[in-house]
């Protein structure tokens, strides 16, 4: 793997000195005859780190350095602290593609931090399933990857599989579910998922706030902020069910955990990843050039394989275990998808309410 630096003023200095020298000398360098039509331009890419820049590398850095001839420099920021980095940098941007995981894709695109891309100048967008594509026409990047939310089992429970999304009510598993806080994304949508079975849906989920909130207060289930917490959950405190996501579900069973995951009859609901071209930098088409390999069968197909992302690319061809436990194509048609804004607008108050219910 390359390490990959920004340069220290230092070197910025040394390297224009040489530069210097070489024209006083009258001397003009040539450009070689294999150079890439983009060696020597930099991109600025943010990554979230860990198992996900590893991936990202393979899959899309490397390929892209290497046809390309750019450089990209990547920088570690979680999406809430993307957003405020690039909303900080608005006058003099210094990132050329965010990559946003909650949903600041729409906020950015409100306020003109990122620029839209149409489906005409990425290369292949009848591939991308529609999902991929809905967020362009209100100026948000594409998605590039799809993480399925549903229901995580251990087929090891003394309780039979679930099938919907109410059973997160059934007292076949009363004191072993675990259920996600609402500062963290996925345990939004899954409410989302569960107001819709219940009838009140995204306009009115008060009621499934309401029952989701009674079985923590009643000692029915455990409320768990992050994913370590959800793993110590089926580990040690004796979690049969929870609404979580599928590639999650990989990671516990690569841990050895007898987890499955599975779609209720409901559909399932997904948390997006999207890449957005940052409004005002100087290099807007080789960003969307750089997106648009993140959008290629063979990135796609690392990512499935290696962390369990539903790939959005109908192309894609898996191997191996994901072939089995990822949702692709067709299986994600029953997929219910939320708009970013219609969450945005109302989050506050659905977590104010949790918080209520689950402090009493």
């Amino acid at each position: 793997m390359k390490t990959r630096k920004f340069m220290s003023a230092g070197a910025v200095l040394a390297a224009g000195a040489l530069v210097l020298a070489g024209c006083a000398s009258g001397a003009e360098a040539e450009p070689a005859a294999d150079e890439k039509e983009f060696a020597g331009e930099t991109l600025v890419v943010t990554s979230f780190g860990g198992d996900w820049e590893t991936a990202f590398i393979e899959a899309v850095v490397d390929p892209f350095e290497e046809e390309t001839g750019a450089t990209v420099e990547l920088v570690t920021l979680y999406s809430a602290d993307a957003l405020a980095q690039v909303t900080a940098q608005k006058a003099s941007p210094q990132i050329d593609v965010v990559h946003f995981s909650g949903g600041q894709e729409f906020t950015a695109a409100q306020d003109g931090l990122i620029a839209p891309i149409t489906a005409d100048e990425l290369s292949a967008p009848g591939d991308l399933i529609d999902v991929a594509v809905a967020g362009l026409e209100r100026g948000e990047g594409p998605v590039i990857q799809l993480a399925p939310i549903g229901l995580l089992y251990n087929t090891e429970a003394d309780a039979p599989a679930p099938t919907s999304w109410e059973d997160v009510f059934d007292e076949a598993y009363a004191g072993h579910i675990a259920l996600t806080d609402f500062s963290n994304t996925y345990g939004v949508l899954s409410m989302l998922r569960i107001a819709d079975t219940l009838g009140g849906g995204l306009e009115d989920p008060s009621a499934a706030i309401t029952e989701l909130g009674a079985l923590a207060s009643s000692g029915d289930a455990i409320v768990v902020p992050t994913s370590p917490d959800l793993q110590s959950a089926f580990a040690q405190r004796g979690t049969w069910l929870a609404p979580y996501a599928m590639d999650y579900a990989g990671t516990l069973k690569d841990a050895g955990l007898p987890i499955e995951f599975i779609v209720p009859e409901e559909g399932a609901t997904a948390s997006l990843i999207t890449a957005n071209v940052v409004e005002g930098r100087d290099n807007p088409e080789l960003a969307k050039l750089f997106i648009d390999f993140e959008l290629r069968p063979e990135a796609q197909a690392v990512f499935a394989e290696r962390m369990r992302y539903s790939p959005v690319n109908t192309k894609t061809e898996l191997s191996g275990e994901a072939a089995e436990d990822v949702l692709t194509g067709a299986d994600l048609e029953s997929v219910v998808v939320y708009a970013p804004g219609d969450i945005a607008a109302a989050r506050q108050s659905w977590t104010d309410e949790w918080n209520a219910l689950i402090t009493k």
